[in-house]
């Protein structure tokens, strides 16, 4: 049994093994997945000398305790949180060691949703599809964290450059979104539209992986029936009949018969992943590139 490894003493709300996730695979059905933060998971492992496509744990809201067989360097990003080895406080943002058999407990989000722990070697469960992402849709790749599992690690990399610390936006508290109008926009009554791009959303509890929901103005439909099912993308605005619209995320179906009012800009995808229920959201309207 290699002492490369974590124990997983406690694995939290939803803790899930993510890298760059599965790209290309939509004509067979398969979502892209992959670190719902991508900057704060590619610092993580920045900060512990790992190739950038390493994997790493995503915690969700109340993180996770972790115990190496051996002494590793570990890094904690994404949502503020206490970071603590053996009960001694520990660096969050920045490279920590944890000696072998010592308790890494990393904490609830202070605020934010989303925490990154990347280990050095990386986290190297079998690979589907080249990515070893967990894919909650689909249920490609590793299952969720369960208290008790034990996860191989890779051989961390050469000595490399080390800092104290790194900055991170902080999680928003008001949630802008570029969103590029269309297909479907013309399905919606003119106000539907004027509202979309003008008045406050929340983001909803019922958020996940798969996509950021919204509470706010019911968006009427100008036609009514069915839409064929169509190709979905990363950022698809898509609403369903209540009217209230899902941002798609990276677990999101590659298909969808609802219609897509438009199309949020991926670089503004990080902050969603971050933004709390309750937390305000406004659609900017932005012209196509």
């Amino acid at each position: 049994m290699t002492d490369r490894a974590l124990f997983v003493v406690r694995a939290g709300a939803l803790t899930t093994v993510q890298d760059r996730g599965r790209p290309g695979h939509a004509h067979l059905g398969v979502p892209r997945s992959g670190a719902l933060d991508g900057p704060a998971a590619a610092l993580a492992n920045r900060l512990v000398g790992n190739r950038p496509e390493a994997a790493v744990l995503e915690t969700t809201l109340n993180g996770c305790a972790l115990r190496p067989r051996s002494t590793v360097t570990v890094a904690v990003t994404g949502a503020p949180c206490p970071v603590t080895v053996e009960g001694r406080p520990a660096s969050w943002g920045g490279p920590v060691r944890v000696p072998a058999g010592a308790l890494l407990t990393v904490g609830t989000a202070l605020s934010g949703v989303r925490s990154y722990v990347a280990v050095s070697g990386g986290i190297i469960v079998e690979p589907v599809l080249g990515s070893r992402s967990t894919d909650l849709l689909s249920g490609l790749g590793p299952p969720p964290l369960t208290d008790g599992a034990i996860l191989p690690l890779g051989t961390p990399a050469a000595l490399h450059t080390r800092v104290d610390t790194a900055p991170q936006p902080a999680p928003p508290t008001e949630l802008v979104l570029r969103v590029t109008l269309g297909p479907r926009d013309d399905w919606f009554t003119p106000e539907a539209v004027r509202a979309f791009t003008t008045h406050a959303f929340r983001v909803s509890s019922a958020s996940n992986r798969i996509g950021l929901r919204t509470d706010g103005p019911a968006l009427e439909r100008r036609l009514e029936g069915e839409l064929p099912s169509e190709g979905m993308v990363l950022g698809a605005v898509q609403v369903p009949p209540d009217g209230r619209p899902v941002v798609f995320l990276a677990d999101h179906p590659t298909t969808g018969g609802y219609p897509v009012i438009g199309v949020v800009r991926e670089p503004d995808l990080p902050a969603a992943a971050q933004a709390v229920p309750g937390t305000p959201v406004r659609f900017l309207a932005v012209r196509r590139r």
